[in-house]
């Protein structure tokens, strides 16, 4: 019987399913773990006098609340709170007592969590992936099956190593033909949030297929999968190919010689079959997608960056989203002052990304008034980029080059945006307060955002690369 990439990844993981359509008891590979969601779940063990299953499946990291400015004079970090410090504490303690691979303070590969996975090889074709983050749909880059738990739901895979999960619907995505210049994997993902919505495809893992995507590189296929959770997936995923499997070659944690020709034998079986069934199918031109950027309170309200903000409104949500951010229906978002730019995040802060933005803000100056944050995804990215002069580059233009963490994107670690400022994000979400209460956030990609910085307002990366900008 024909089968989709998620039917393979399913059934070959699924326990025990009493009935079909019943919730089944699906095994998990790889159990990823930061400080914020993590805490109560080892009380929940505590409490039951429980052990971690299979602390070899277990992957943790210190992301989310941690300060991303440098030590102090006296070598203390600043930690925004006692209990952001409490939460760090909690984890690095859970670690060592049930003997979990915790890439701390002193690890040189420490970094966000979906930064951390794929770099180290610890995310792999086949896989079933979860941490309790929602942006763990990044991992179905390399066509493992990857999403976000609850901290209930985190306590039972320390457990037990297992889920209980009602199986999704299935949705394909197929992205033909070739971008038009200055377009990126952030434009693609936001125009496909515009098109079907915050709720398209709730209740589905997404495939995402066709030439546009399989000419990606795997930074632009994580940054595709994570804005998944987006348009309301359980999961994105992209069949591997030659480009997933050069990019794992190598790792720290893939198998070398004998093993890694085995393990590649059955990578190469991992995608959807030519008459497999999927629930729902789209079809996109990648030709009408153009530098795109959000407008209002959450990642499906976009336009291209030269466009006008819609006025026309059947749900009601545009008047609020144009009240909250302070800006009128029918007008340019274009011109628009910029007070913050910030590029990071699990979607946007991998080598390529600041290569980018380098590239743009090279031998420039960031914007009189406009703040700027750089904050690479792990220290292995920041020293790459240190390695290749990125940091002097940023830090020559005015730009804060910070170290790595979860930063802006969530706010909860001191690196926020005042009430009312306007901020040109990186990140993947722009709810109402998501970056400091009363900030007004402007999802956008790593190129946008870099122009942003240096005009100090909302710029259309064509007309500036085209010199028709004013």
């Amino acid at each position: 019987m024909s089968q989709t990439l998620f039917d393979k990844i399913w059934h070959s993981h699924t326990v025990r399913e009493e009935k079909p359509q019943a919730p089944a008891i699906v095994y998990i590979d790889l159990h990823l773990i930061h400080e914020v969601s993590s805490p109560q779940a080892f009380e929940k063990l505590d409490s039951l006098n429980l052990k971690v299953h299979r602390p070899d499946r277990c992957l943790a990291t210190l992301d989310h609340a941690v300060p991303t400015l440098p030590t102090d004079a006296s070598g203390q970090l600043n930690y925004v709170s006692r209990e952001a410090e409490k939460q760090v504490e909690a984890l690095r303690h859970n670690c060592r007592k049930f003997d979990i691979t915790l890439h701390d303070w002193d690890s040189p590969q420490r970094g966000i969590v979906h930064v951390i996975g794929p770099e180290l090889g610890a995310t792999q074709p086949g896989l079933t992936v979860v941490c309790g983050d929602s942006h763990t749909s990044t991992h179905g880059a390399f066509g493992a099956l990857a999403f976000g738990i609850g901290t209930t739901e985190v306590a039972h895979v320390l457990a037990t190593q297992c889920l209980l999960q009602r199986k999704p619907r299935s949705m394909r995505i197929e992205v033909n033909g070739a971008l038009n210049p200055y377009t990126s994997a952030k434009d693609v993902s936001l125009y496909i949030i515009g098109q079907i919505g915050v709720d398209g495809a709730t209740g589905h893992v997404i495939e995402y297929c066709g030439s546009t995507i399989r000419s990606m590189d795997m930074e632009s296929r994580m940054t595709l999968c994570n804005m998944s959770i987006e348009c309301g997936a359980k999961a994105g995923m992209i069949a591997p190919d030659e480009t997933t499997f050069k990019y794992l070659k190598g790792r720290p944690l893939v198998p070398e010689g004998e093993a890694w020709t085995t393990k590649l034998a059955s990578w190469k079986q991992l995608y959807s079959d030519p008459d497999a069934h999927f629930d729902s199918s789209i079809s996109i031109n990648a030709n009408r997608i153009k530098p795109t950027i959000s407008w209002g309170t959450n990642p499906g309200m976009v336009i291209p960056v030269g466009a006008n903000i819609p006025h026309d409104d059947s749900s009601g949500s545009l008047y609020k989203a144009l009240n909250y951010m302070g800006l009128t229906a029918g007008k340019p978002l274009h011109g628009q002052i910029v007070d913050v730019v910030f590029i990071g995040s699990c979607t946007n802060a991998r080598i390529t990304d600041l290569r980018a933005a380098a590239n743009l803000m090279r031998n420039k100056k960031v914007a009189v008034g406009t703040r700027v944050m750089i904050v690479p995804g792990s220290e292995t990215i920041k020293k790459q980029a240190e390695d290749e002069g990125l940091d002097r580059v940023f830090i020559e233009a005015g730009a804060q080059w910070r170290n790595p963490g979860c930063s802006m994107c969530v706010a909860m670690n001191g690196d926020i945006a005042a009430p009312g400022e306007f901020v040109v994000s990186t990140s993947n979400r722009n709810f109402e307060g998501r970056q400091g209460p009363g900030a007004r956030t402007l999802l956008a990609s790593p190129l946008t955002a870099a122009i942003c910085a240096i005009t100090g307002v909302v710029t259309d990366p064509s007309a500036y690369m085209e010199g028709t900008h004013v």
